[in-house]
């Protein structure tokens, strides 16, 4: 049976694939919009070196999304990217052309931007001045790539920050860093971005080490994070007045353009 007369396949890789949305969320959408000739699968992937392998055993496969860890690994393995993947650095979703060809692309940046905007529309009289971005990893240059296009300046907080960037520091900081923010912009908007995996399920109980003792109603705390829908940073930011914002508009959003991407509809 050739693979035209097959069903398309779509899946997720990453690893571990235990809190993933995706299967369930295409699964529906299948069955919903009666689309007959398309699957959607798990393919839990431990090392990014093994894609290849994946492919030649899928030959069906007709578009992936890309999780933890790979979101930067996948890059070397892919034929092309679109602009906004280049200019990120990261990929969480590639389309798979009927020749082979692997195009890499960021939805995440798609979702994160309209979730923000939704969120903000009609909460604001002005955009936020100034953001600090938690994190540095792939989901992190999504959010530094939308901030650069929305003009909002932004500091990040990383383990390990990039030596020489001026705009990186480490958790020791942060105190300091939302001081001087509320100092210097006592009347405006402030956006908290959580990139990281803490408080992710299975460890609902952890948060990221925010000093919510300075933390007020000119604050918007957006995580990542969609499971649990309300982590202990939202929970605790909520107590303080924020705003808060989790990560499940914006999955559904990415989730949505990755079909667009796979469709050619963009």
């Amino acid at each position: 049976m050739s693979k035209k007369q097959q069903k398309r396949t779509f899946g997720l890789i990453g690893f571990p694939l235990g809190h993933s949305f995706s299967k369930r969320y295409f699964t529906d959408k299948f069955e919903r919009e009666q689309i007959a000739d398309c699957q959607y699968e798990l393919f839990p992937l431990e090392f990014i070196a093994h894609l290849p392998v994946l492919l030649d055993q899928n030959p069906t496969l007709c578009g992936l999304n890309v999780t933890i860890p790979h979101k930067q690994a996948v890059i070397p393995y892919l034929d092309t990217m679109d602009d906004a993947a280049t200019a990120i650095g990261a990929v969480n979703c590639i389309r798979i052309d009927p020749n082979g060809q692997l195009t890499g692309h960021n939805t995440d940046a798609i979702g994160f931007k309209q979730s923000l905007q939704n969120k903000a529309d009609g909460k604001w009289a002005s955009a936020p001045t100034q953001a600090v971005v938690l994190g540095n990893g792939g989901a992190a240059r999504a959010v530094f790539y939308v901030l650069q296009q929305l003009g909002i300046p932004y500091q990040i907080i990383s383990r390990k920050p990039t030596p020489n960037s001026a705009i990186e520091h480490t958790w020791n900081a942060l105190s300091v860093i939302i001081s001087s923010i509320k100092k210097h912009s006592p009347d405006s908007p402030v956006l908290v971005v959580n990139t990281t995996p803490v408080g992710m399920a299975p460890n609902t109980d952890m948060c990221p080490e925010l000093p919510f003792e300075l933390l007020d109603e000119r604050f918007l705390i957006f995580d990542l994070i969609y499971n649990p829908a309300e982590t202990v940073l939202l929970r605790q930011a909520e107590a303080k007045g924020c705003a808060t914002l989790n990560g499940l508009e914006m999955l559904y959003l990415q989730a949505d353009a990755a079909w667009d991407v796979w469709n050619n509809l963009v």
